[in-house]
C-alpha cells in the first residue's frame, strides 16, 4: 500500500491578468486532464497515482505562470480529452488564456493541428508542454524573438534527446509525421525534417524534464519545490 503523499498548495498570482502580452505570438500549452492513472505514470509507480496527478496539476500551473509572465504572446490551454474538466476551468479563471481542445490521434497529429489551427490566427505559435519546470521565461521571450527575426523553427532541447518547446512561423505536419514519440530520438529526427524541408532553425538552451523518480529529486535539490509532509523528496508545492 503506497503512503500518504501532502496535498500541493500552489498560491496562483491573480496579477497574472494584468500582464501585456505580444500580439504576434501564441503560446500554445498542450495538457492532459490531471486524472490519477492517466498522468505521470513512470512516476506513479514511485510515489502512487494520486500524488503524480498532483505533482502534474503543479507542474502544469508553473508551466502557466511562465507563460503568462513572460508575456512573449497570447496563452492557449490546448486539452485532452475534455474542456469540462474542473482543473482546467479553474485554469481558465486564474490566468488569462483561452481553452481548447486538442484533435484525437497520436501526440504529433494533435500537435500538427493545434499548429494548424493557430497560425490561421497569429504570424508565430510557440508550442510547450508541462514537463520543464527548468523552461524560463526568458527561454519563451528568446524563442519568439528568433521566429520574428526570421527563422523558420525554434526548438527547446532537453537533456534525455526530446524538447520541451517548438515555435513556427509556418506550418508543415511532415514535421510531426513518423516520429518516435517519448524516445531519445525525438529531437534528431525533428532535425532531420527541419533539413528535409530546409527551413532554417535556432536552438534554446538545454533544459530538463520530469519523467523518472531522480527528476523528483532533482526538483527539490534545485529549488522547485517546497516540501512538507514526513516522507523525504516529496512535494507539497512547487514554488512561483
Amino acid at each position: 500500500m503506497k503512503p500518504p503523499y501532502p496535498s500541493p498548495h500552489i498560491k496562483v498570482p491573480n496579477a497574472s491578468r494584468g500582464c501585456v502580452t505580444s500580439s504576434d505570438c501564441h503560446l500554445i500549452v498542450f495538457a492532459r486532464a490531471p486524472v490519477p492513472g492517466e498522468v505521470k505514470t513512470r512516476l506513479a509507480v514511485f510515489m502512487g497515482a494520486s500524488a503524480a496527478a498532483r505533482l502534474y496539476e503543479s507542474m502544469l500551473l508553473r508551466t502557466l505562470s511562465t507563460a503568462v509572465h513572460s508575456r512573449a504572446g497570447t496563452v492557449e490551454l490546448w486539452v485532452t480529452p475534455s474542456k469540462e474538466h474542473p482543473f482546467f476551468n479553474l485554469c481558465a479563471q486564474e490566468f488569462p488564456l483561452t481553452l481548447h481542445l486538442q484533435t484525437t490521434g497520436d501526440l504529433g497529429s494533435r500537435m500538427a493541428h493545434a499548429f494548424q489551427e493557430t497560425l490561421t490566427e497569429t504570424r508565430f505559435a510557440l508550442l510547450l508542454g508541462t514537463d520543464a519546470p527548468s523552461l524560463t521565461q526568458d527561454d519563451l521571450n528568446e524563442a519568439a524573438a528568433a521566429l520574428r527575426q526570421g527563422n523558420d523553427a525554434v526548438l527547446g532541447p532537453t537533456e534525455d534527446g526530446g524538447y520541451c518547446l517548438i515555435g513556427l512561423r509556418r506550418h508543415a505536419p511532415r514535421l510531426f509525421d513518423d516520429i518516435s514519440w517519448g524516445t531519445p530520438l525525438v529531437l534528431e529526427q525533428t532535425r532531420t525534417r527541419l533539413r528535409e524541408l530546409a527551413w532554417s532553425w535556432r536552438e534554446l538552451p538545454e533544459r530538463w524534464d520530469v519523467d523518472r523518480p531522480e527528476d523528483v529529486d532533482r526538483l527539490k535539490s534545485e529549488g522547485y519545490l517546497t516540501i512538507s509532509g514526513q516522507l523525504p523528496n516529496m512535494h507539497s508545492h512547487i514554488k512561483k
